[in-house]
């Protein structure tokens, strides 16, 4: 929503907006001139406004929305306000249950790098470009140039991604998840089927070897396949690490690009950076271009973020909020701090997630030395009955092993003293991370 907020913003029209809580991206919109207020009050709408966007995460009975809904204003969901600015223009869309903003951003860096004119909306903020909206020119504040491609999210939630008709497609995963929207694993793919019919004529639908989806009309289009194990269109060879991050060579469909090294530890990186490559392959970026971008490439805010890097102590932040997600990045920890004991500190994301994968959840973090627990976050949910962190808490096979508040949680951290410390989620989690990245860095 914000990324929208802004290209609007950047394109001279007046914007505002709501939001639940105060936190570091809203203030950051209020100081670059877009007023959001945190009140449900229909005075604060604009009753000359000409659009209002939406996000699902809004409940049905919002003040405001009612409002809105009741006096005919024109109201557009988020995905279909993306799939109208993307309609006449080239397009990168990036679709998956995972890793999907790391390898939106890895593709707008490399575009970004090499001079190609882009703008990506990014489902997080990139370390490169301090934004989740990057414009084309070199300014980020957009130029007179038609950007040569858009690069955005797919995102599967609501069945967004079918408001997209790109001309390449990345596929990372369709593992369950939202099956409050899909009832099982069976329509997610479905639906990732569907979004494949969506690619233009001449395009190209770059897919994970494995991921469980049938493509639809690939008459359309070309198909190529990725996989950081190999046997693949797109594959790395002669893996090995230096001081924690990869180098690698690619194998590509023509020929091999050799010694590219990628400035992000973890190998689910390794993996979100194979993708990222196939889609420059395809645009026809060639390698000393590539290599660039890569070493280059910060991150993303909340992916594997590194907060805190002392002798004695490592603090690392992430976005993961499925069982997948969990189990990627404790596994990348553990490879980079065998010795050390990891505590991670994880606050599940919705009633219906936390019930529909109790028991993933628990394998996923059993693989800590010790879990620190936050109560589940609502976002647009009511309380299910039974289903609670101390349900979720009592599946994992732990010893070391409690449940904390939130407003407590930094006192108990000072006292545990931990070596390897990560926090976990997709609520309100990310308001934590400046406290605690404060007092650690200081003590």
């Amino acid at each position: 929503m914000s990324s929208l907020a802004r290209y609007f913003h950047n394109l001279g029209v007046k914007v505002s907006g709501y939001d639940k809580t105060p936190t570091s991206l809203t203030r950051m919109l209020i100081e670059e001139g877009i007023p959001v207020h945190f009140i449900e009050n229909i005075e604060f709408i604009p009753k000359d406004a000409d659009l209002v966007i939406y996000t699902p995460a809004i409940p049905k009975d919002h003040e405001e929305l009612r409002f809105v809904v009741e006096n005919g204003f024109q109201l557009k969901k988020r995905s279909e306000v993306l799939g109208m600015i993307t309609r006449d223009a080239k397009t990168v869309a990036v679709a998956g249950t995972h890793g999907k903003t790391t390898i939106t951003t890895m593709i707008t860096h490399i575009l970004k790098t090499v001079g190609i004119e882009c703008i990506g909306f990014l489902g997080g903020i990139s370390k490169n470009y301090h934004s989740n909206l990057v414009m084309s020119g070199s300014s980020n504040k957009g130029s007179e140039t038609d950007p040569s491609y858009f690069i955005v999210e797919a995102d599967e939630f609501d069945r967004s991604f079918l408001q997209l008709y790109p001309d390449i497609a990345v596929i990372t995963s369709a593992d369950a998840d939202h099956l409050d929207i899909y009832e099982n694993i069976q329509k997610v793919r479905l639906s990732f089927g569907e979004f494949t019919s969506h690619l233009r004529k001449g395009g190209s639908l770059i897919m994970k070897r494995g991921t469980n989806i049938v493509p639809e009309n690939t008459d359309n289009y070309t198909i190529r396949t990725y996989h950081p194990d190999g046997d693949a269109d797109f594959y790395p060879e002669h893996i090995r690490l230096e001081k924690s991050l990869y180098i690698f060579d690619l194998k590509t469909p023509s020929g091999t690009i050799r010694n590219i090294k990628l400035g992000l530890p973890g190998k689910f990186n390794l993996e979100n950076a194979i993708a990222a490559l196939a889609v420059a392959y395809s645009i026809g970026i060639i390698e000393d271009e590539v290599r660039k971008a890569m070493l280059t490439f910060y991150g993303v805010e909340r992916r594997f973020d590194f907060q805190v890097i002392k002798e004695d102590f490592i603090y690392i932040d992430d976005y993961a909020h499925h069982p997948e997600e969990l189990k990627a990045c404790i596994r990348a920890v553990r490879e980079l701090y065998p010795s050390k004991k990891i505590t991670g500190v994880f606050q599940p994301h919705l009633f219906t997630r936390t019930r529909d994968f109790a028991d993933e959840f628990a394998r996923s973090l059993e693989l800590l030395d010790e879990l620190i627990l936050l109560e589940i976050y609502p976002a647009r949910e009511e309380q299910i009955p039974g289903i609670d962190s101390r349900m979720l808490l009592q599946k994992v096979n732990l010893q070391n092993k409690k449940i904390c508040k939130t407003d407590v949680l930094l006192e108990v951290l000072k006292q545990e003293k931990p070596e390897v410390l990560l926090t976990l989620g997709a609520g309100d989690i990310d308001q934590m991370v400046k406290p605690i990245r404060d007092f650690f860095r200081n003590n």
